[in-house]
């Protein structure tokens, strides 16, 4: 069996098995969200947008397409080196760890589609809090679309098997120790391969208690992609507007 050694994200996220499972993602939604978000927050045309872990590129793609100067930021080396063959002189991509401040600022630093509250120390969350503020010029907006954690974990199917490209995914969800956690079984090329997933089950309460720390103040809470209002019970996302 070949087992994840080191931080979970940073095996992960670097196969493809990883992109295989997760194909079947709407664009088409996150295409719709992208364009509600900039025009709610009112970026200026050809303004400046950190896509931070941007995974292959799929959002800063768009929003470079619909006139942003976009920059994608992620810890996988091998997404990066996907996601560079479609750079140009408005669009780029580097690895970069999101718990450090990048070397510049912008209009709006977007961390889309639960891409936070990976981290095994709780420090590192606020890290990432302090450092989307350092990216934030004084006119910036941060954005964090995270899960709505209780309606999650009300809606957790424990066992599943999914198959892509011929390859049958054995998933099991469960929570333990505020982590909602995902396994990942499957066998490819005659290897069986196992693969956990791990997110920090973080509330808005939670959210909030890092804002305050952070010194950044939240602007908006919604509920999701098209920008409803936010309820604990009901909303499948949790998506914060910041500076």
């Amino acid at each position: 069996m070949t087992k994840d050694t080191t931080t979970w994200f940073t095996s992960w996220f670097d196969t493809p098995f990883y992109h295989i499972l997760y194909k079947d993602r709407n664009d088409t939604e996150a295409h719709a969200f992208m364009d509600t978000l900039t025009n709610y927050l009112n970026i200026p045309e050809g303004g400046t947008v950190l896509d931070l872990a941007c995974g292959k590129g799929r959002h800063a793609l768009y929003l470079n397409k619909i006139g942003y100067d976009v920059t994608g930021v992620d810890l996988s080396e091998n997404s990066i080196a996907f996601a560079k063959q479609f750079e140009n002189h408005r669009l780029r991509f580097d690895v970069h760890d999101m718990c450090k401040p990048y070397h510049k600022q912008f209009d709006a630093v977007f961390n889309l589609f639960t891409s936070f509250g990976y981290f095994d120390d709780d420090a590192d969350n606020l890290k990432t809090i302090k450092a989307i503020k350092a990216e934030l010029n004084t006119f910036g907006f941060g954005v964090i679309d995270f899960m709505n954690t209780d309606f999650v974990i009300d809606n957790l199917v424990p066992e599943e098997i999914k198959t892509v490209d011929g390859i049958d995914f054995h998933l099991k969800r469960y929570v333990e120790g505020g982590y909602i956690i995902k396994d990942i079984t499957f066998t490819a090329d005659n290897r069986l391969y196992n693969f956990q997933e791990r997110v920090r089950g973080l509330t808005l309460a939670d959210f909030e208690l890092l804002f305050k720390q952070a010194c950044v103040d939240l602007l908006d809470v919604f509920g999701d992609y098209k920008l409803h209002k936010f309820n604990t019970k009901t909303s499948e996302r949790l998506v914060m507007i910041f500076k």
